[in-house]
């Protein structure tokens, strides 16, 4: 894997880019977008970034790839989102996160070469060596209190995998449940999912799916939920390994919540480690260091590096990181943690409250290492 930061002055925009690019095989790409704060109105940030990722795409590294998806951090998605390209040639989601850097935005990109990249209906298609890789982004619903949408929004997602003979409990890999005002509407969206996950055939017994269910506002300001998704079809069963780390976390239905910590996905020429949200939490599921958030970033790293550890990746494999803090006041100590210690690897810090108002800060990151899986086909 290889780690590099480019920075066009003129622009104002610095581009943090992972890349993993084996012989032969399929090349990934994670890549976040920073743009600098200068005294601007959005459009003029907006007119930046997008100079950025124009440029990013003729770089040498990037020039045969294509973007899969997409994800803009907005500090204002109501009045921002209407002023932005409606992409339709990969997986697109718009949330407001504020940043904390004094900018107006970011964006998350992730880009694959060699494989074939279509955008369907609602629906983008990777596909490549017999996998189907299906993303989803967007969802979201205007009617109902956050139960009611959270329903609606599953099911018409599992409406969507129907058409390509996938199901929820067999194909979905990854989910992002993002939540307006988490502290009051979280409850409804755990109640909604668990139900719809029993009727699916998901329960503690089973297995649940990897995801973070965090703070953050939608463009629609009826929309309490939006839900984003990655699925996989043609893959063995036996390919996908739910990551617990039973040292440092607890299973999630113990306190009644449904979602995998983490998942490894291996490939015959490599292997995936997707990290759920992941907090400061002990393995029974109590919140570690009330108060002190840097206690709480050190926990946190702690308890990744245990699911990596599990996956038989480490922080060396990361590709990106999310960052949510809960007070803005606290984004000068976790930004010096996270520089010290990640500063190579992509990285973005939001204002998104946890789902558990003790929890200052979260983070979610995607990993992927070279492995030789023989008994698989390659990515």
């Amino acid at each position: 894997m290889q780690k590099e930061k480019i920075y066009w002055e003129e622009i104002g925009v610095c581009a943090e880019v992972s890349s993993f690019v084996p012989a032969g095989g399929v090349g990934e790409f994670h890549v976040i977008l920073h743009v600098e704060a200068r005294g601007e109105l959005f459009e003029q940030q907006l007119r930046r970034i997008y100079a950025g990722e124009e440029r990013l795409l003729n770089t040498a590294l990037l020039r045969d790839a294509h973007p899969v998806f997409k994800r803009y951090f907005l500090n204002d998605a109501t009045n921002q989102v209407p002023l932005m390209k409606q992409e339709d040639t990969c997986a697109l989601s718009f949330i407001q996160q504020p940043l904390l850097d004094g900018s107006k935005l970011a964006v998350w990109i992730y880009l694959q070469r060699g494989t074939t990249v279509s955008k369907e209906d609602d629906m983008l298609v990777a596909r490549h060596n017999g996998y189907t890789h299906l993303w989803k982004m967007g969802m979201h619903e205007q009617e109902g209190d956050s139960a009611r949408q959270t329903e609606r929004l599953l099911q018409g997602y599992e409406d969507s995998l129907s058409r390509y003979g996938a199901t929820l409990a067999e194909n979905c890999i990854r989910t992002w449940f993002f939540v307006r005002d988490v502290d009051t509407h979280y409850a409804g969206l755990v109640k909604a999912r668990k139900e719809n996950f029993i009727r699916e055939g998901l329960t503690e017994k089973t297995h649940y799916i990897a995801s973070t269910g965090i703070g953050g506002a939608p463009a629609d300001t009826k929309s309490l939920v939006q839900l984003g998704t990655y699925a996989l079809m043609g893959f063995d069963r036996r390919q996908q390994h739910y990551l617990y780390a039973p040292t440092h976390l607890n299973p999630t239905y113990e306190y009644g919540v449904t979602f995998e910590r983490g998942t490894r996905l291996d490939f015959g020429d490599r292997s995936h480690a997707i990290i759920s949200g992941t907090a400061s939490i002990d393995n029974r599921g109590q919140v570690v260091h009330v108060g002190d958030v840097r206690k709480q970033t050190e926990r946190m790293w702690e308890n990744v590096e245990a699911l990596l550890k599990e996956a038989d990746t480490t922080y060396e494999d990361v590709m990106q990181i999310v960052v949510y803090l809960r007070d803005v006041a606290d984004y000068d100590i976790v930004q010096t943690l996270f520089k010290q210690r990640f500063d190579d690897i992509p990285t973005v810090i939001t204002l998104a409250p946890v789902c558990r108002p003790q929890w200052l800060v979260e983070m979610e990151c995607w990993a992927v290492a070279g492995r030789s899986n023989p008994p698989y086909r390659d990515f």
